[in-house]
């Protein structure tokens, strides 16, 4: 028998039990019952609208294409490169949203649901899939619904005639993903052939941290269910491989692996974004499974993340290997599931935090874009109807009771009608900012989208089964309990040899009421009202509480007479041992980061040259960097198509010269990968947001996909400084390009602090820029206090910074977008 500690007791009934909440000044009003019944039968038309324009226009294509009105099916719809690894021909939509319809109590449909996945789906295709996807969405789905229609047959006459056989769909489809498992490491591929594996694929070095460890839910009840212990054995192998060889100090985890040595490909770690369910099923595989080393490792991630990771209600990503040093300046959409994590682990209060802070989002752009910075602006506008936020308003509601979280369901949907509802289902949202639409409605608006807006207004009589019997997956795909002594096989035991497994507390979560109306109302005061909707700031320089925090550290901060701000940092006036090492850190990264004053936490613009004026332009993470005194100098020619998601048709034109393409319709590395095919020397890629600018929004680097098979350099212009770009070449066609790296090209160029003897330049441009990185880094700091102890420096007790670091400053022109 498993034991049932008493952390998983709790954990279960945190997910599904409601604790009352009395408030003592009840702002929130409340939901009437009849108001709560119109949103739950909305959310329930919402979800056939959908449903109904797949089956009519798609089936049995994997997706349905809201603005073509047809279906998207792999190798026929045009490719939009990496995104269509989700697809495998296999009627994705259909089987990934199978449970929504019997958790709505459409058992007839529900049955004929059923019957067309056993008549029509086949997995045996010359196809390469995501492995994680194809889990998540396809095995999830299967046995879900196979899960369900069993418990349901007894008391459903329409279902009597079920005996199984989704179950032996998800064999099959399960054994077809066993060969991604062949690696040294255990540690899976990020994709394989349905039909042949991994023989013939080109080779496969990467995948990500979710990716990877996003399996053993459905595995382990795959294996439980068919009585197969393979797939469980398995997942078990990569999630000890993942756990190996996470950072031992940090306890922290980054984001790409190389699955045959297990070197950290890309070391930045947060809880969005290539980690997050990693995350999630750490602490969901303890409660299904009752595997205690599950709980123990997702605790001392979770110790990790709130500590190194949450700034507050932010979610900064930072460098697993030096957790102090932040990585980037943006928070993505895909980290809104974590206060639903942790309403699952008891710990509340910061869950009410983290989500009232993504509402402020919500409200300020509408929908919470892809990606968006530290003050809340759009960092990547594209909203493809994401669930995440919609998953931790429900659990929130579960175990708060407030009626808030009814009113936050309540505003996405009419969100979502509002904007996103077109005559064949819902489309995607290109841009949060311009609220156009894209010809895409992914599978997860059926399978979770639309079943958590019916869940939350929805009450426990209106479901067919009892919540608390269950774990809800990734996808929102329902697990049993009983799994975890039903079935159970022999990998259950299995243990890695974790010499530190028992660093970890055992406690029981706080399960008292919680007023969550008086956690909310400080972080709206803190992040603006969305009335109003203000820019959110950090904290000023001048702020005491900032002073304190560094003084505590042995810092003092000076304003000299001239105008420049001096740290002078001396041991003895530290509040303790631990206090002076942690400013001694603080002085070294106040000083890498003054000394980074070009760059954008991480991102070092590049510079494109034309009508004798410099323009600031996005580099990528993948493909050669651009970097030192290295210049690119040709004619540009457009590329045909324009948005460079399909083989270029005028390759002849474009080798060797600078490619130019338009942003949308598939990933930037694809675009990229494309052009390199037809040997263009480096690509230009504009935005296709009207009025983009430098000026208003923050450069960002654009991402990979995790592959490294690109070799040519590639930036991107924001829509105006495109513009310009484009009327430049239309008056002369002929004219030559430079792109270098942007500081090193303004000072070839420009003039700009070339001669070593210049003075510096003490102005209120540089000093405001010291403040805002001290602001930013104080904020950083002052909530890292609780850090482990470290190793009493050796360094010498006195040392100071300025912002002239002992070099000169150099006054930066007002457009080279810092």
């Amino acid at each position: 028998m498993v034991i049932m500690t008493c952390y998983r007791i709790v954990l279960i009934y945190l997910i599904f039990a409601i604790i009352c909440v009395k408030t003592e000044e009840e702002t929130v009003q409340k939901m009437t019952k009849a108001e709560r019944r119109s949103l739950r039968e909305e959310s329930r038309l919402m979800f056939y609208h959908a449903y109904n324009a797949y089956i009519d226009n798609a089936y049995p294509a994997d997706e349905l294409m809201p603005l073509s009105c047809k279906g998207r099916w792999r190798g026929v719809t045009p490719s939009r490169g990496d995104m269509d690894d989700v697809l495998g021909n296999f009627s994705l939509t259909l089987v990934d949203s199978l449970d929504t319809l019997a958790v709505m109590g459409d058992f007839s449909e529900f049955s004929r649901a059923i019957k067309l996945v056993i008549r029509d789906v086949m997995f045996d295709h010359d196809i390469i899939v995501s492995v994680f996807e194809t889990n998540i969405r396809m095995i999830g789905g299967l046995l879900s619904a196979h899960v369900l229609a069993m418990a349901l047959k007894t008391d459903v006459p329409v279902l009597q005639w079920y005996n199984g056989e989704l179950l032996a769909k998800a064999e099959d489809l399960g054994k077809r993903l066993l060969p991604a498992f062949n690696t040294s490491t255990g540690i899976p591929h990020g994709r394989v052939n349905l039909r042949h594996g991994v023989r013939w694929m080109t080779e496969s070095r990467e995948t990500c941290t979710a990716c990877a460890g996003t399996m053993i839910l459905e595995m382990a009840a795959l294996s439980r269910l068919t009585g197969n212990p393979i797939f469980e054995q398995k997942a078990h192998k990569a999630m000890d491989g993942l756990w190996k060889i996470r950072h031992r100090t940090s306890d922290l985890m980054g984001t790409v692996i190389n699955i045959h040595s297990g070197d950290w490909v890309r070391k930045d770690s947060g809880v969005g974004a290539g980690i997050d369910s990693y995350y999630e099923y750490c602490l969901k595989a303890y409660i299904l499974l009752g595997d205690e080393k599950y709980l123990a490792r997702f605790i001392r991630h979770y110790n990790a993340v709130m500590k190194y990771i949450s700034r507050g209600p932010i979610m900064l990503a930072v460098h697993m290997h030096r957790p102090h040093l932040q990585s980037r300046n943006f928070m993505d959409a895909l980290l809104a599931f974590w206060p639903g994590l942790q309403v699952l682990l008891g710990d509340v209060k910061p869950a009410v935090e983290t989500h009232e802070m993504l509402y402020q989002v919500m409200q300020r752009h509408t929908f919470i874009p892809e990606a968006f910075t530290s003050d809340f602006q759009v960092h990547w506008g594209q909203h493809p109807l994401r669930p995440e936020f919609l998953e931790s308003t429900y659990f929130l509601h579960r175990a708060t009771d407030d009626d808030h979280y009814l009113q936050v369901g309540k505003t996405v949907l009419k969100a979502l009608q509002q904007y996103t509802r077109v005559p064949c289902g819902y489309a995607a949202v290109n841009d949060v900012r311009t609220r156009l639409h894209e010809d895409r409605m992914d599978s997860f608006v059926l399978a979770e989208t639309f079943k958590y807006l019916f869940m939350l207004f929805g009450e426990d009589k209106d479901l067919p089964i009892k919540l608390e019997d269950y774990v809800l997956t990734t996808e929102a795909h329902f697990l049993p309990l009983w799994l975890a002594t039903d079935g159970k096989n022999s990998t259950l035991n299995i243990r890695v040899d974790d010499e530190d497994d028992d660093k970890y507390r055992k406690t029981c979560p706080n399960t008292a009421s919680l007023d969550s109306e008086k956690v909310r109302r400080p972080m709206r005061q803190m992040l603006g009202s969305s009335a109003a909707r203000p820019p959110a700031r950090l904290l000023p320089l001048n702020d005491p509480r900032q002073i304190h925090a560094l003084s505590d550290m042995g810092i003092s901060v000076l304003t000299l007479p001239d105008g420049r701000v001096q740290l002078l940092y001396t041991t003895n006036t530290a509040k303790s041992a631990k206090d002076a090492a942690e400013g001694l850190t603080f002085m070294r990264e106040m000083s890498k980061w003054n000394s980074l004053s070009e760059m954008e936490n991480g991102v070092i613009a590049a510079g494109v040259k034309f009508n004798e004026k410099i323009y600031p332009a996005g580099p990528g993470l993948f493909g050669k960097e651009i970097t030192g005194n290295e210049r690119y100098m040709s004619t540009a020619v457009y590329v045909i198509p324009n948005d460079a998601c399909s083989q270029i048709e005028n390759s002849h034109e474009i080798a060797g010269k600078i490619a130019i393409a338009t942003r949308g319709q598939c990933t930037f590395a694809q675009k990229v990968r494309n052009i390199q095919e037809a040997n263009a020397q480096l690509v230009i890629i504009l935005d296709n947001v009207k009025d983009s600018s430098h000026e208003s929004t923050a450069l960002f680097a654009m991402s990979g996909d995790g592959r490294n098979d690109i070799r040519i350099p590639a930036v991107f212009l924001f829509s105006k400084e495109g513009t310009a770009l484009i009327e430049a070449l239309n008056n002369d066609p002929e004219q030559f390009i430079v792109i270098g790296e942007f500081k090193s090209m303004k000072q070839e160029f420009e003039n700009t602090c070339e001669d070593k003897d210049l003075e510096p330049v003490q102005d209120k441009e540089s000093f405001d820029h010291l403040k805002k990185v001290l602001s930013q880094l104080v904020a950083q700091f002052e909530l890292t206090l609780s850090s482990d102890d470290q190793k009493n420096c050796e360094e010498p007790t006195d040392a100071y910074l300025t912002n002239k670091q002992e070099e000169k400053v150099c006054k930066i022109a007002s457009n080279d977008g810092d």
